[in-house]
């Protein structure tokens, strides 16, 4: 079985768990404690040498980090990457942008609000994330003001990977009510069945399709 090494307040382990559900694919879930330092011992960076969550590990002991590597990863092969090699180009295109745009301005700024204490040197690093967090928002929202996903109109791992962190963005005071599109498509994304919330650690999906074994 596979064994997902994760910390549930992530929205980055959030991406695997979720895409794991929609596969249909059991998983044994791991918890590391980042805020205690419990993906920099030994033991875990023997797993990853970056020092990060989210991993996954196989049964055969190998490990594979980055969140939307393994998405590309579990997603090969089914309907959330689409064979279209012009449609995997765009997915791909929306998760660097996630990961370049997105990820250190809005999920930052929501781990810096939820979990450090924001000194006023902080507040100014704060400011400008929050501003380039919603100019992301912003290039989100005009993508979608006139399409169901991002690609394809049908749910894919750009999707997957972008909800993550927007869907809780405003736990960093971002107003996603300024934003109408993104906040159809969290509506969405939120109906897909299988879908479950981002504190959720049940491991034993009992839908999902186009599972694939690791």
């Amino acid at each position: 079985m596979l064994r997902l090494h994760d910390y549930l307040d992530s929205g980055n382990g959030y991406k695997v768990r979720f895409l794991l559900r929609l596969l249909g694919t059991p998983f044994e879930l791991v918890p590391v404690d980042i805020l205690r330092g419990e993906s920099r011992t030994e033991e875990f960076l023997n797993k990853n040498p970056n020092g990060r969550i989210p991993v996954l590990e196989f049964s055969d002991g190998r490990c594979l980090w980055e969140s939307n590597a393994i998405l590309f990863h579990l997603a090969s092969d089914t309907p959330y990457f689409p064979p279209d090699a012009w449609e995997r180009a765009q997915v791909m295109q929306w998760l660097f942008f996630e990961q370049y745009s997105h990820e250190p301005n809005v999920a930052t700024s929501r781990f810096w609000v939820r979990h450090t204490e924001i000194t006023p040197e902080r507040r100014t690093r704060l400011d400008e994330k929050i501003r380039l967090g919603h100019a992301a928002l912003g290039v989100m929202d005009r993508h979608l003001d006139a399409r169901t996903f991002f690609v394809g109109e049908r749910l894919s791992i750009a999707d997957i990977a972008l909800y993550a962190y927007t869907h809780v963005a405003d736990e960093a005071g971002f107003e996603l009510e300024r934003y109408p599109a993104i906040e159809r498509w969290l509506c969405r994304v939120r109906d897909t069945p299988g879908y479950a919330p981002i504190t959720s650690a049940d491991t034993a999906p009992e839908q999902g399709s186009s599972a694939r074994p690791a």
